[in-house]
């Protein structure tokens, strides 16, 4: 193998695990464009070095080129595992765990000089990661559960009166998110259930009555 064909497999993987990686950047996901870049490019090294010990040893020893990928493709799921947070009833990470084990996948195909079959599966993985979402809202019905940012004072107690109010108006808390902004303020993201005859723009009329909370649609 030629320096240049290391280089393009190497290239090749880092471009694609970042195509994918944009995506969850954009959606400030756990793993990032640097996770995905970093995890098709390690994948892409230990196929091109399991192909490079191979004809190394070729007719000294029996070796299966194969052996370090298969570690590569269970090893990765320790990284995915970090990216999944279960809060209250709902568990989070899920999507990105599984992209970055696709990535992988990316990566040793790429290693292995496997482009076409790379580069469908990073466009078909970028596709489904930025569309599909929004037909699975489609599908169950977008009010359902809806979601709900607030940015409010970062003050002791302001949390709970928000949570506390949005139970009164007669909707259930599923799931809290809570992103510190700059001390201040706090971003927050419910996501609540709606009974028969209550919208999500009732709860958000509800809320704006609250001083020091401020609705980001």
């Amino acid at each position: 193998m030629t320096i240049g064909e290391i280089g393009l497999r190497l290239l090749s993987a880092a471009l694609l695990g970042g195509v994918v990686g944009i995506e969850r950047e954009n959606k400030k996901r756990a793993a990032g464009l640097r996770t995905h870049v970093l995890v098709s490019l390690g994948a892409a090294l230990v196929m091109i070095t399991s192909e490079y010990l191979f004809y190394q040893y070729l007719g000294f020893t029996a070796l299966d080129p194969t052996r370090l990928g298969a570690q590569v493709i269970s090893g990765i799921g320790f990284l995915g595992a970090g990216t999944i947070i279960k809060q209250g009833i709902s568990v989070k990470g899920l999507t990105t765990a599984a992209s970055l084990w696709t990535v992988a996948c990316i990566g040793l195909a790429t290693g292995a000089g496997f482009y076409i079959a790379a580069v469908m599966a990073a466009a078909i993985v970028t596709i489904t990661l930025a569309l599909l979402s929004k037909f699975e809202k489609v599908i169950a019905g977008k009010n359902i559960h809806p979601e709900i940012t607030v940015k409010l004072d970062n003050k002791p107690g302001k949390l709970g009166e928000v949570a506390s109010h949005i139970g009164k108006s007669g909707a259930n808390i599923t799931n809290v998110d809570i992103e510190e902004d700059d001390g201040s303020f706090l971003l927050v993201h419910f996501t609540i259930k709606l009974p028969k005859g209550l919208s999500r723009s009732d709860v958000v009329v509800s809320l704006k009555t609250l001083a020091g909370v401020n609705i980001i649609e």
